[in-house]
């Protein structure tokens, strides 16, 4: 009896292009090369998505979800301004392997120097963490928005050099924040 294969969902796909783009960079986020990585064939790429566009549209998309929406609603759990800004910290130095790893941010803004797409997203995903990151700040009565933009390009910077070396960055940003909070008791 042949065996049957499960049906690959919207998100399987979408997983797969995360990789894909992290290893290979925007060229590798075509129908074909995906559906050699998933082991089935091009007609279950366009049974999830009309074109390579609508693809990369979701994929962008989820992206922000992940990057800003669901990280903003599970700080906003958290009363406490200094937690919220360590597990932020936290969060902002972890990976989700199933997104590509430390890897994924870095060549989505590396496609975003390329696509007009990505960059508004990219664009539109920073300015959202930083207003939150202003947020927690205000709340502990570090206002300069000077600071925000230090947390935020240390996230930055040292995600591409993670992406290039594989370090772990907890330690790093862990030392910064702690660095930003003395200064609320200088």
């Amino acid at each position: 009896m042949a065996e049957t294969k499960e049906r690959l969902s919207t998100e399987s796909w979408l997983m797969a292009g995360f990789r894909a783009l992290a290893r290979s960079g925007p060229q590798a986020l075509k129908a074909e090369p995906l559906a050699r990585e998933l082991g089935t064939t091009k007609g279950s790429f366009y049974w999830h998505f009309n074109d390579v566009a609508s693809f990369q549209s979701q994929m962008l998309e989820l992206w922000e979800t992940r990057a800003v929406d669901d990280i903003s609603r599970f700080l906003d759990e958290e009363a406490d301004p200094v937690r919220k800004l360590y597990m932020l910290g936290e969060i902002s130095t972890s990976a989700a392997p199933e997104h590509g790893g430390d890897a994924v941010e870095p060549a989505i803004r590396a496609w975003a120097q390329s696509n007009h797409t990505a960059a508004y997203v990219v664009e539109r995903v920073d300015q959202k963490r930083l207003d939150y990151l202003q947020g927690i700040l205000a709340d502990l009565d570090l206002s300069n928005p000077d600071f925000a933009r230090l947390i935020y390009g240390a996230y930055i910077g040292m995600g591409t050099l993670s992406a290039k070396d594989g370090t772990d960055n907890k330690d790093a940003m862990s030392t910064l924040l702690a660095a930003l909070l003395a200064l609320r008791d200088a």
